[in-house]
């Protein structure tokens, strides 16, 4: 299963949070189903309508994702 990349930075990992600003790691699958990186968390509580970057100053929805495109190198 592949998983989607920031828009931006091209990572996989991302973060949501809950009411109290606690922070949890995820990523989101071509199918935009948010899964925790640690399978023993819960997402229960979180937002999973925002997901903030871990790698650059990006947020937006999961269906604002793309999946990998191969970069040029030349």
């Amino acid at each position: 299963m592949k998983n989607l990349h920031c828009p931006q930075c091209d990572t996989q990992r991302f973060f949501i949070k809950n009411e109290r600003e606690k922070n949890l790691l995820v990523t989101v699958t071509e199918e935009y189903e948010i899964k925790p990186v640690y399978p023993e968390e819960s997402l229960v509580g979180f937002d999973l309508t925002m997901l903030y970057c871990l790698g650059c100053s990006w947020n937006g929805s999961p269906k604002s994702l793309r999946g990998h495109k191969h970069k040029n190198k030349y």
